[in-house]
């Protein structure tokens, strides 16, 4: 039992005290996006934390929308995150909840407060309530306004929500102290004038709560146990006590903070992204160089690489980066035993078997996976023609150099043994053809009589399919960093996408979208969800097969 305690996490260990202590019924989780833009890498870490608490107490886990800003939020945006949940895995309880849905309750809430004597309508403009906020150092100075009397600060706030006032004319703050040394509680923003109409509400109302009332009120209606932000609303956690304490719930949400989720040199920020859509340099807030969920799914990322990933970077109170190797390495060990091991030629040369005779098709049986028996075998066409890659031949080669070189032999993998005798090249002296002999004997590849050191792969020429693949690089150009120090902008890397035309087996052209596959020596690769047709797929590299992560050894 002691060890099973050491192992929890912190807020693992905090549920478990307030369980002990009668604090808590039952544990309730939710995961609160603002529909303003797709999630990222470090949302799926908040999900799938929330999800997973639920899950392991046998709770309940929510899906609320914080729609509380209507200027920057969009359906689209509420489709694109809800499809993200579904796709980690995390099944929330019911229906999909909306902030918006507790405007009524959050105005009467206000209200409540407005009846206490802790809030009042002020007259000061956003400047000024800047100004009169004080500093670090020095406490703030109170607004002429706060000593309203309650009848006068109902009768304001009323003609605020029956839109008698124009934005910024009027705010609603609540009343605790000016002198206090978190700046979060010097008579906050609690409500604002905005005549702009909502996503869901329309035009119902004119008057919006600001996030850091609206979020303990969601908590408290729905039940939440447990609030799980990230660190930087630790600061904000006094003023979320405030306000379920002042409102009297029954059983208050209790807010605790975990580090967040930071990859090095990769673009999050909201507005970053959103300039590289708008200025066409990525495709998409789906666009495979990026690491919103959306775009880390149609790179070719699965929900369990990215669990695995979660669970290796761990919940703890110290804030620190990751790198992005570290995701690379999940996706290649969730793959490894999962996917078939197919053979494309990306670069593609031609070998002519001058030996072989001329339209004869014969098929190799290949193992699709041989670390994973259970994924059978296939039958590849083999034909005197064939392709391998440019960089498996070399006319003067290096020492050490095992592949195919005039007068050496190599493997054909699954095939034959082959030998080069001759090559041509065009009047740029760019290789065009490469003749080699093949020994019948040997078919199979696994001839044993004598030893080859390279073994090559290889797709025939006349049955396999032409296809595109599209290699991809960090969009940051990682040597000068993510942002340009002068103009805050992005240092994108010229070379981020590079689309090659390539041959693959006959079997790749019937892949379907999300279909995975290893390219062997290649990489993993995966049919890109929105441009892959019918017989047509289009191949995105999801990773290399080299890594440079390496797991730690304590």
């Amino acid at each position: 039992m002691e060890n099973e305690v050491a192992s929890k996490n912190f807020i693992e260990q905090i549920i478990d005290k307030d369980i002990e202590e009668g604090h808590c019924r039952k544990v309730v989780t939710r995961f609160p996006p603002e529909p303003n833009g797709y999630l990222h890498i470090g949302h799926a870490k908040s999900i799938l934390l929330n999800y997973g608490l639920a899950q392991e107490y046998n709770g309940q886990f929510n899906l609320r929308f914080d729609d509380t800003n209507p200027t920057k939020e969009k359906e689209e945006f509420v489709d694109s995150i809800k499809a993200d949940v579904e796709w980690l895995g995390a099944k929330w309880h019911g229906d999909v909840l909306f902030a918006s849905d507790y405007f009524p309750e959050m105005y009467e809430a206000a209200v409540k407060l407005i009846k206490k004597g802790k809030a009042y309508v002020c007259d000061l403009s956003a400047d000024e309530i800047r100004q009169y906020r004080g500093t670090l150092t020095e406490p703030g100075k109170e607004s002429p306004y706060r000593n309203r009397s309650v009848e006068e600060n109902l009768q304001l706030f009323g003609d605020m929500k029956d839109g008698k006032f124009g934005d910024g004319e009027k705010v609603l703050r609540a009343k605790i102290d000016m002198a206090s040394p978190n700046i979060n509680m010097r008579d906050p923003v609690i409500y604002r004038v905005a005549h702009i109409s909502h996503h869901r509400t329309g035009d119902e109302w004119c008057i919006y709560p600001m996030y850091d009332f609206a979020h303990p009120i969601e908590d408290a209606i729905e039940g939440v146990s447990h609030s799980i932000c990230t660190l930087e609303f630790e600061d904000h956690r006094p003023l979320y006590d405030w306000v379920v304490r002042e409102l009297e719930y029954e059983y208050p949400p209790k807010q605790i903070e975990f580090a967040k989720l930071y990859l090095n040199n990769v673009v999050t920020g909201k507005r970053y992204i959103k300039k590289l859509v708008e200025d066409g340099i990525v495709d998409g807030w789906d666009d495979p160089r990026l690491v919103s969920i959306a775009a880390l799914r149609r790179r070719g990322f699965t929900p369990e690489s990215i669990k695995m990933f979660v669970e290796m970077v761990g919940v703890t109170k110290a804030q620190g980066s990751v790198e992005y190797p570290m995701l690379e390495y999940c996706i290649r060990e969730d793959l490894k035993l999962k996917v078939k091991r197919m053979m494309a030629v990306l670069d593609p040369v031609k070998v002519i078997i001058d030996n072989y005779e001329e339209g004869k098709v014969e098929y190799m049986e290949v193992p699709n996976n041989q670390e994973n028996p259970e994924l059978g075998t296939r039958m590849v066409p083999f034909t005197r023609e064939l392709f391998i890659e440019r960089e498996d031949f070399m006319e003067e080669p290096p020492k050490k150099y095992f592949r195919l070189f005039p007068g050496n032999e190599v493997r054909l993998m699954n095939a034959y043994f082959v030998t080069c005798v001759d090559f041509k090249k065009d009047e740029d002296g760019r290789i065009t053809e490469i003749h080699c002999t093949y020994d019948p004997a040997t078919r199979g590849g696994n001839f044993t009589e004598r030893k080859v050191k390279g073994t090559i792969h290889w797709v025939s020429a006349t049955e396999g399919v032409k296809v595109k693949a599209r290699l991809y690089e960090n969009i940051v150009d990682e040597e000068k960093g993510v942002y340009n120090q002068e103009d805050g902008s992005i240092n994108v890397n010229p070379d981020s996408l590079k689309v090659v035309d390539c041959v693959v087996e006959p079997e790749l052209a019937k892949a379907e979208k999300e279909d995975k596959f290893q390219f062997v020596r290649n990489g993993y690769f995966c049919a890109d969800i929105k441009d892959s047709s019918e017989g047509n797929p289009v191949f995105n590299r999801i990773v290399s097969l080299k890594s440079s992560f390496k797991l730690p050894t304590n």
